[in-house]
């Protein structure tokens, strides 16, 4: 038997997650790689759930090993620059305790740091396309809801 699916392009799915401070502001991580900043967070591998994505993310991104709760924003995001379509999921990581915090470990080789921001902060460090998604994700959070996006938009 042939199977045709080999020949599919995979989508992208990846996987990310809104930590906050106990004042509200956003955790956001610089990575070495790229320009922009980002939320903690990364690609879904192959035979993994997204969910199990975040927790393994945080844990090599910043050392923590704080629970992962619901999803804040699901965000559909079309081809480009050569790339699938991909989902874009973003789960909520509550708030970091003040021992969580002084916890924080960063590897060097992929990230140069990480730093609390309020929305002003965090939209000129992201990516318009990140700094709605996680726009979106602060609001899901503060009305217990969920979000749907299309590129960052809520639908």
């Amino acid at each position: 038997m042939v199977d045709f699916t080999a020949t599919l392009p995979r989508k992208r799915m990846g996987a990310g997650v809104l930590l906050l401070d106990p004042v509200g502001r956003v955790l956001l991580v610089e990575p070495t790689y790229k320009p922009d900043w980002e939320i903690p967070g990364g690609a879904v591998e192959a035979d993994e759930s997204p969910r199990a994505a975040a927790v393994r993310e945080l844990a090599e991104e910043l050392a923590l090993t704080t629970p992962v709760g619901r999803i804040l924003v699901t965000d559909w995001v079309p081809p480009r620059d050569g790339r699938t379509e991909g989902l874009m999921l973003v789960f909520d990581g509550g708030t970091l305790t003040p021992q969580q915090i002084a916890d924080i470990v960063v590897p060097e080789a992929e990230l140069r740091g990480w730093a609390w921001c309020t929305p002003d902060e965090a939209a000129a460090r992201l990516s318009p396309l990140l700094a709605r998604r996680v726009t979106a994700a602060v609001l899901a959070k503060t009305d217990g809801t969920a979000r749907y996006l299309e590129n960052g938009v809520t639908i």
